[in-house]
């Protein structure tokens, strides 16, 4: 384990912390009793009950003689606000000081590819016009440790599966470019202060499942635009339909349906802790850049790729339920196949996703039958 200077908290702002992906980053941090959570988000596609109940877990983890700072770390800093206003954003660094936000995991962004291409200017203000506040104010604070949330989308139709990092970057939708407009700022910010900054982009592939207690999961506001969120909510009745529409079924796959890679959220969380701990002034992992800036890109995901029947078929086992379905028109911007090569996040930052399907998808549905109507359930 990483030194933690002694009984310091390392203090991290976590962008989206109360979203899907950021509450259990949230969990993963919290739950190593090395860091304090900072949480901003601004609750659009969130609840606030996340939060709360990510101190409830790890209040629950807590030994009875456990110091005052491992109590500390279960305790968030939570901020509702918008990173499209720099003047919100700065304030909270304010209130910690200069150097007294040690990272970021910047997670916040709109990420529905369909709706991306009908309002590009839309995700492009919150996606890269947010993301340039928000390294502006990381300067000005003397932050320059930064993770980011990126995405397999980035790679579009791609020559090559699975998917190496080496493959060019030409996204499919404005939501897959915006991440690589942001890659490319990223990038350029590194290259430009090299002795100064850090960053490290993780391009997710399809996180899935939920944290097995039940207390947090996918809850995404209105219809979800993800496929195995839209299958438990049918299965639970939220969503009441009972056949599920399939984006073509003439792709080069094996039963002709688009095909994706799967990896366990929490997996997917702990690939962050990997991620901050290659930033930290001791780390090697960018000894051996080819040029001066630190700055990596990796593939998190399992290397496996399931078809949407594929998909289906497990969750039918799961739930019970007796799903249908339709075949319909090929979507603008869906992929035939988007399966990772993780072979340099495992050999570099020692990552590897564990959980298989079924562990996802009983998570999942743990996570939905306990929260039938998500967070507002109670």
């Amino acid at each position: 384990m990483p030194s933690t200077e002694g009984h310091y908290l390392r203090r991290v702002l976590v962008t989206g912390g109360a979203g899907y992906i950021g509450s259990h980053v949230v969990f993963a941090l919290q739950r190593t009793q090395r860091y304090k959570v900072v949480s901003i988000d601004n609750y659009h596609n969130s609840y606030p009950k996340a939060l709360s109940r990510l101190e409830e877990i790890a209040r629950s983890g807590l030994r009875a003689d456990a110091t005052e700072t491992e109590k500390q770390s279960t305790v968030i800093d939570a901020y509702e606000c918008d990173l499209t206003n720099p003047a919100d954003v700065r304030a909270v660094f304010e209130k910690y000081g200069k150097g007294g936000i040690w990272g970021v995991v910047h997670i916040a962004a709109w990420k529905a590819v369909g709706e991306s291409s009908e309002i590009p200017l839309t995700y492009y203000h919150n996606n890269v016009t947010a993301t340039i506040y928000l390294l502006q104010i990381m300067s000005e604070f003397d932050c320059t440790r930064l993770v980011y949330s990126s995405s397999a989308t980035v790679y579009g139709t791609p020559p090559l599966v699975p998917i190496p990092e080496t493959t060019r970057l030409k996204a499919d939708s404005p939501y897959g470019q915006s991440k690589v407009v942001c890659e490319a700022v990223i990038q350029d910010l590194m290259h430009s202060e090299p002795k100064r900054w850090r960053a490290i982009s993780l391009r997710y592939f399809n996180p899935a499942g939920a944290h097995p207690s039940g207390l947090i999961g996918e809850d995404p506001r209105g219809r979800p635009g993800n496929l195995l969120p839209l299958l438990a909510q049918m299965a639970i009745g939220r969503i009441k339909e009972s056949t599920l529409q399939v984006f073509g079924n003439d792709y080069p796959t094996p039963d002709g349906t688009c095909v994706r890679d799967y990896l366990h959220v929490l997996d997917l969380a702990a690939g962050h802790l990997l991620a901050l701990d290659a930033l930290a002034p001791d780390s090697t992992t960018f000894d051996n850049c080819p040029t001066p800036a630190r700055y990596k890109a990796y593939n998190l995901g399992r290397g496996q790729g399931f078809s949407v029947l594929q998909i289906l078929e497990a969750m039918r086992t799961t739930t019970g339920f007796d799903y249908k379905y339709n075949i319909i028109g090929r979507r603008r911007g869906d992929v035939p196949d988007l399966t990772a090569d993780p072979t340099l996040a495992e050999k570099e930052l020692g990552f590897r996703a564990k959980a298989d399907l079924t562990t996802m998808c009983r998570d999942l549905w743990n996570w939905q039958t306990r929260n039938p109507n998500g967070y507002s359930s109670d």
